[in-house]
């Protein structure tokens, strides 16, 4: 059976982007059979899409980090034909053939059932990057237990699809959101999908300052860098910061004052290896009691053909909210 492909290729060092036709013998030997509705593009995606070293080792390779669908066959018996379900996470759409075509074949243990009250094109709209803002959100809210009266959450890289589907779940649970982007020409964007305020990056430019007036209670950090940095230091006591992201800096500087003096916590966030238990139990909150309204808002939706022209907007930073793949 032959279906559509999004592959990548090298030719001495140089990477093509091509839709082609691909047999279902040519996907990987996996257990588990799904026929692709949706898939999303990530910031990952682009970088595997441009012959990142570091995230696809070999080529040709067809990324696409998401998918979701419905199940052909698998060897597990709780994964019947006709069931809808999703993948994230793992090794999928990095090295192993990912979500950019109609056909997909993935261990089953990767494969999440769609939870009740989503539908396929909804949990694409999430995808990996609504996955990590609500890991991150449920780090905050649970783990660290900031409620909406101890004050202002900061949201770093707030157009992005983290920083957009985490501005709209902190505003769903009742909390005052602080965006920052260097984009001050979406400001309406982030009103509309729920910032109270909006602050330029440059505002949280690297200080000296060991420590700075602690203003925000918390800080969803999707970029790391010396805006990590700066956003530790204004946080007040008791206040906590997660980090999922990069496109800063991977590295920042910090004193121990902010974790000694006010007591701040630090959380890493990744929602490639985390558990299945811990991932259904995430899938399930952004399905019922965390479930957003307007998705709608951060959305744009592409078919395989105009896939290419996204990746170079993400990898050009002038992408905003979330990009959804239809198959």
């Amino acid at each position: 059976m032959k279906f559509k492909s999004f592959l990548i290729t090298e030719e001495n060092g140089d990477f093509k982007r091509n839709i082609i036709e691909k047999d279902i013998t040519e996907l990987p030997a996996h257990d588990t059979l799904i026929k692709v509705s949706y898939s999303s593009l990530n910031y990952k995606d682009a970088l595997s899409s441009s012959g990142n070293k570091g995230v696809t080792r070999n080529y040709p390779h067809t990324p696409g980090i998401d998918a979701a669908g419905v199940i052909v066959e698998s060897s597990n018996e709780n994964l019947k034909p006709g069931t809808e379900v999703l993948v994230t996470g793992y090794d999928f759409g990095m090295n192993t053939s990912g979500g950019y075509q109609e056909y997909i074949k993935v261990p089953s243990e990767w494969v999440v059932p769609l939870p009740k009250g989503l539908t396929l094109k909804e949990s694409m709209i999430y995808g990996t990057a609504g996955l990590t803002a609500a890991i991150s959100v449920y780090k905050l809210v649970v783990k660290g237990e900031v409620k909406p009266e101890d004050g202002e959450i900061l949201v770093t890289g707030a157009t992005g699809g983290v920083g957009s589907i985490a501005t709209m779940l902190l505003k769903k649970l009742g909390y005052e959101v602080v965006a920052v982007t260097g984009k001050l020409q979406e400001i309406d964007y982030l009103l509309e999908i729920g910032a109270s305020k909006v602050i330029h990056r440059d505002e949280l430019a690297a200080t000296s300052k060991p420590m700075l007036r602690g203003v925000y209670a918390g800080v969803i950090d999707t970029v790391g860098g010396n805006i990590l940095s700066t956003a530790l230091k204004a946080l007040k006591y008791n206040g906590v910061a997660t980090a999922c992201g990069n496109a800063a800096g991977v590295s920042f500087e910090s004193s121990v004052f902010p974790f000694i003096l006010r007591g701040v916590t630090l959380y890493g966030v990744d929602s490639v290896e985390i558990s299945m238990k811990e991932r259904t139990i995430i899938w399930e909150k952004l399905a019922q009691d965390w479930k957003v309204e307007g998705l709608d808002k951060v959305l744009n939706e592409v078919t395989l053909n105009e896939l290419s022209d996204k990746i170079d907007s993400i990898l050009a930073g002038t992408n905003v909210g979330r990009v959804l793949v239809k198959l």
